[in-house]
């Protein structure tokens, strides 16, 4: 019998030059400069000031049973775990599930309010996967971010859905999606504009 697995989904923010991040990233500003006045206004401010426009986009973002970040998207402590830091959402993050952090340096889980624990994974993207396989059974597993993580899993192939939110901005530098990817051919599977953002959702065949 085969075994059932749900999809391995991106779901990611860029700039129309494809850029989900800006450069002189900070604790302030931890999307860089994109033109606003701090935690990435313009670039995600069709999460925010449209979120009424954009709900099943905003519903969606947050209806995986496991996610995967990049220790630079969980927040800004470098090297060891020596502040305490429990990620930029607050003490009820928005994923009520399982996210899989990875990082160079161990530490315990840490569970939040809501149904989020933090797990720090510290041997690799496969291993990430594997983890939160096990804890999604057929559920959609989200590679939040950012794009240097989802590059990474883009390069292994271990990506089956691109869900991006192109923003009307360019930024011309930063952290940028499809960065030392290999060709892909990639299959358009929805795409929807609103005021402040297009969405498209692309299928990657290989």
């Amino acid at each position: 019998m085969t075994e059932r697995r749900g999809r391995v989904i991106c779901d990611l923010t860029i700039s129309a030059d494809g850029y989900s991040a800006g450069l002189d990233q900070t604790e302030e500003r931890p999307f860089g400069a994109d033109g606003g006045d701090g935690w990435g206004d313009k670039l995600h401010a069709w999460m925010f000031e449209t979120a009424e426009e954009n709900r099943a986009e905003v519903d969606q973002l947050g209806a995986a049973k496991a996610f995967i970040m990049g220790r630079n998207m969980f927040g800004p402590v470098r090297g060891a775990w020596d502040r305490k830091w429990d990620g930029w959402w607050g003490d009820d993050p928005p994923f009520h599930a399982p996210v899989f952090v990875l990082t160079h340096h161990a530490r315990e889980p840490q569970p939040m309010d809501g149904g989020t624990t933090y797990h720090f994974v510290i041997d690799g993207i496969e291993s990430a996967l594997a983890q939160a396989r096990a804890v999604a059974g057929d559920g959609e597993i989200t590679v939040a971010g950012g794009a240097t993580t989802v590059n990474q899993y883009l390069a292994a192939g271990l990506i089956d859905e691109l869900r991006l939110h192109i923003v009307p901005l360019t930024l011309g530098a930063g952290t940028r999606l499809f960065e030392g990817v290999p060709p892909l051919k990639l299959e358009q599977v929805t795409s929807r504009a609103a005021s402040l953002v297009t969405h498209v959702t692309y299928r990657v065949l290989s």
